[in-house]
């Protein structure tokens, strides 16, 4: 089943001056549920672009991106869909310093509650069992490491299972050693979970342990070669 469709996408960018720069034009691809994408290019390509159209953070000049076979931009509740569907993962983890490991991946799930179920909590308390940081429930973020906190903010892209993950250079701060081991547990993730991931990366090491990549390219303004 497709879980992620894009549609002829594109997107430019204005210079300020009455003239525009074309970033992605004509972009289309489709993604299945439980398939793990990297998206590799050099910078300026429109790696983060692309993705933030995904997550539906930014919306395309034309064509359109599905979700679930939703347009996400024809969405009256956008940010609903957003919380409900898709979970981020960003390479500076943001994850706040005054909450604990637990509290940081429980977030998600405060969106519009006062409170978190009791069920929540303990798939919650799974997950961080699941990437092997259990242990680190109620640490600071400035107590633990790198990889932990790539870990923890992997949990909670996932507290309130979404049928996409969206990962923003997750390796690009950490050792080489755990930039491989972050990539392979969203491999894993994806596989267990049957959940579609989307990595944005400038390792080529690390993007082939995709089961798919794809490059986008600026000369010519050439966006995606399959």
């Amino acid at each position: 089943m497709d879980i992620l469709v894009l549609d002829k996408i594109c997107k430019s960018y204005g210079d300020g001056e009455g003239s525009s720069r074309t970033v992605l034009k004509d972009v289309s691809l489709t993604l299945s549920e439980g398939e793990f994408l990297a998206v590799t290019g050099p910078s300026g390509a429109g790696k983060t672009t692309l993705l933030k159209i995904m997550g539906s953070l930014l919306e395309p000049d034309s064509g359109r991106c599905l979700i679930d076979g939703e347009n996400i931009y024809a969405c009256k509740d956008l940010p609903g869909l957003r919380n409900r569907k898709i979970g981020f993962v960003f390479q500076d983890h943001r994850l706040l310093p005054q909450l604990s490991v637990i509290q940081n991946v429980l977030l998600p799930a405060l969106a519009g509650n006062n409170s978190v179920p009791a069920e929540t909590v303990g798939y919650a308390r799974r997950l961080l069992e699941y990437a092997g940081i259990s242990d680190l429930e109620e640490r600071y973020p400035e107590s633990i490491s790198g990889g932990e906190a790539s870990r923890a903010a992997l949990c909670r892209a996932l507290v309130m299972k979404p049928q996409l993950i969206l990962a923003d250079e997750p390796t690009g701060q950490l050792d080489h050693d755990n930039a491989i081991n972050i990539a392979q547990l969203l491999k894993t993730v994806s596989r267990d979970f049957n959940t579609a991931v989307v990595m944005v990366t400038h390792s080529g090491e690390v993007a082939a342990i995709a089961d798919r990549q794809i490059s986008l390219y600026k000369l010519n303004q050439d966006t995606i070669k399959d």
